[in-house]
């Protein structure tokens, strides 16, 4: 879903030496909202992408740091992904 280049430009990156790792947390950012949202694939959509990129956000800026907080939280992530969410039954 999230393009390399378009990561980093919201990252605010313009070398390529975190490329592979950016890629990674790319990954790991789609996984993250695609289990949040209970779906097989991601949604196209604006809210979805902008979800996806502020956990790539949270990633990189915190790649350092332990939290024992969990990755998925916060009032923003939760109502851009709200419409698009699976409630099992």
């Amino acid at each position: 879903m999230l393009t390399l280049a378009e990561t980093k430009l919201h990252l605010r990156v313009d070398h390529g030496a975190e490329d592979a790792a950016i890629t990674a947390m790319i990954a790991a950012a789609e996984a993250s909202v695609r289990e949040y949202l209970n779906a097989e694939a991601l949604p196209d959509q604006p809210p979805v992408r902008a979800a996806c990129l502020l956990l790539v956000g949270t990633l990189y800026v915190c790649r350092e740091t332990v939290d024992s907080a969990a990755m998925v939280e916060g009032k923003l992530f939760e109502r851009l992904l709200a419409p698009y969410r699976l409630m099992s039954v």
